[in-house]
């Protein structure tokens, strides 16, 4: 049984299977291959572009979907999510997706279930959808040439799932990851080049990620106010137009904040277009975990 827990479930080849089938999902035509098929979700975190985008993926392809509401299922009563999701599994779902706030949740129950977990957000670990997603979106930009590319992830680096995933991604295919955050949100680790400000990076940088700070994950205040951490962080049609590079946010976006307004009608701000491709990239998960395909 194959699972999707972190981008490294997934092989080179197998990752680039899944784009040619998502270049083939972006025409967004109705198929049945997933007919008679009934996927599960399960979201113990606020959700709009993932929850949906698998859905609307699961429909395009046939199959049906069930959305669990978890502010009434049994774990309100006492009972734990390793019970839930056996009692889950024992109605015979094709996958299930889950998020959660506990780093490691979804992997800890693939022991209970006879279906392939998807993991759509593990607390600050992983968020795999969403870094195949930001890279299906740099290759097809770069047209497959991505070796010796760089990318420079801006903002809270340490709390950011996606940052985790996509660190741990990107590298396998040639992209070199810098890491751009003020002292309270700075990885702790020594593989990756960090620096304090975008403006010291930005001249020799491909690609930027802009990340949302993660205020939903910290315990104290780091900033007087938002605009405080904009100063440094927030991506201007400065920045745009003293280097020609790609721009991507997994979103929301914080605007102003995290980018301008006027930089988010940018031709190069790919925001809309990866919510495109995510819907492409998991349909063609969707395919590949559910239908069993090597």
């Amino acid at each position: 049984m194959q699972h999707l827990i972190r981008t490294s479930d997934f092989t080179k080849e197998e990752i680039l299977d899944i784009f040619s089938d998502a270049r083939e999902f972006l025409e967004f035509k109705p198929c049945d291959i997933l007919k008679g098929k009934i996927i599960v979700t399960l979201f113990f975190e606020n959700s709009t572009r993932t929850r949906s985008s698998f859905e609307i993926a699961a429909k395009r392809l046939g199959a049906e979907v069930v959305n669990l509401d978890v502010g009434t299922s049994s774990t309100k009563k006492g009972e734990t999510m390793y019970d839930t999701v056996a009692n889950i599994n024992a109605m015979k779902p094709d996958a299930i997706i889950i998020r959660h706030s506990e780093c490691g949740l979804p992997e800890s129950l693939i022991g209970y279930v006879d279906c392939p977990i998807i993991n759509a957000g593990d607390g600050r670990h992983s968020h795999p959808t969403q870094a195949l997603l930001d890279l299906f979106t740099i290759y097809e930009y770069f047209e497959g040439k991505t070796e010796g590319k760089k990318i420079a992830i801006v903002g809270d680096v340490r709390n950011s799932r996606v940052a985790g995933s996509n660190r741990r991604l990107l590298p396998r295919f040639g992209i070199d990851v810098n890491l751009v955050a003020p002292d309270c949100f700075k990885y702790e680790g020594d593989e990756f080049k960090q620096f304090s400000t975008i403006a010291e990076v930005i001249d020799d940088i491909d690609i930027v990620m802009s990340l949302r700070s993660q205020l939903e994950r910290h315990n104290i205040t780091y900033f007087e106010s938002l605009q405080e951490y904009a100063r440094d962080f927030c991506i201007t049609n400065e920045l745009m137009e003293r280097k020609e590079f790609l721009l991507l946010h997994p979103g929301p976006v914080n605007r102003n904040i995290d980018i301008t307004d006027e930089v988010l009608k940018h031709e190069r701000c790919k925001v809309l277009e990866q919510v495109t491709n995510g819907v492409a990239i998991r349909a063609a998960i969707l395919k590949k975990l559910i239908l069993k395909i090597k």
